[in-house]
């Protein structure tokens, strides 16, 4: 869900600067200018206006418009980051004004995994909004790694990880998810009641890419296994859709596979391969109010999650 805008035709002087760093976010986010006026509420000319004008002050050329999108400048990718902080400081400043005032409307800002995304987030968003039914929603997808990045540079307030796979972050623990064995109906390990990480590894494998870290690979470095990686993706459902296809085996984590319709056999490994589920965050106070309700709320309805 976007953020509601913060342009207005008459705006005091910090919110006109606020207005044009938010311009330039939601440009870099979206890289279109049209798709970012779409998003503000304003017309593109607006916001061709306000980075015109920011960079007009900043006395450099922040964006590079090409027939692909729009893109930072290398002036741009340095002054990004200290931006970002910009609004982020701006936006818990407002947070903090609304919680003096005991107000329960506010924004949360995550970052999610792809399955977390679809079988936690809707029936978690649901119940929370009955509470809170101000609170808006920025949610963005990506795996271990950009998750990190984004709550490093405070794009995000939080985001799902595996505290295994990040660092420099605090982490909340969640809850364990079992990551299992797919292979193709009329596979010959399907006979097996549980599948040995040596025999799969002997199989044309596809590779779930997480960023650097990936926990069926942890496991097969600590048993000194190279698996026979065929293909690697970033997307688990397609994963599932080629091994029903016969194109290799895989291990996908068991909340991926929830309502799950593909015509595949699933298997326990041997040894067990766990996903450890965590909330990742800066620091307490980069947290706003309305992100610690949610953080909170989620804790207490873990077991009525898949």
């Amino acid at each position: 869900m976007i953020a509601r805008p913060l342009y207005f035709p008459q705006e005091s002087i910090i919110l006109l600067i606020m207005n044009r760093y938010l311009a330039l976010q939601k440009v870099v986010e979206l890289e279109s200018f049209s798709k970012a006026a779409a998003a503000m509420g304003c017309s593109q000319s607006a916001v061709s206006q306000m980075i015109a004008s920011l960079e007009e002050e900043l006395s450099m050329k922040l964006l590079n418009r090409f027939h692909t999108g729009v893109k930072l400048t290398i002036e741009g990718e340095k002054l990004y980051p200290y931006l970002e902080k910009t609004i982020c400081h701006y936006l818990v400043a407002q947070e903090k004004a609304k919680e003096i005032q005991g107000l329960s409307n506010g924004q949360v800002r995550m970052g999610v995994l792809e399955d977390i995304a679809i079988h936690w987030l809707p029936l978690i968003l649901r119940d929370y909004r009955e509470q809170y039914p101000n609170v808006e929603f920025t949610i963005r997808q990506g795996d271990y790694a950009c998750i990190q990045k984004w709550i490093k540079r405070d794009a995000i307030d939080f985001g799902f990880v595996n505290s295994h796979a990040v660092n420099g972050i605090k982490t909340i623990s969640l809850k364990e998810d079992e990551m299992v064995a797919l292979l193709p109906q009329g596979h010959p390990l399907a006979a097996l009641d549980e599948i040995p990480l040596e025999q799969i590894a002997k199989e044309d494998f596809i590779l779930l890419g997480e960023g650097r870290y990936f926990e069926p690979l942890e496991v097969f470095r600590s048993m000194k296994i190279i698996p026979n990686v065929k293909y690697t993706t970033h997307d688990a459902y397609a994963i599932i859709a080629m091994v029903e296809m016969g194109l290799g085996v895989a291990i996908v984590s068991k909340l991926s596979l929830a309502r799950c319709n593909y015509n595949v056999v699933v298997r326990p490994t041997v040894p067990s391969v766990m996903r450890p589920l965590s909330i990742g965050y800066k620091d307490t106070g980069s947290v706003p109010i309305a992100g610690r309700y949610f953080i909170k709320f989620l804790r207490e309805h873990l077991d009525q999650l898949p």
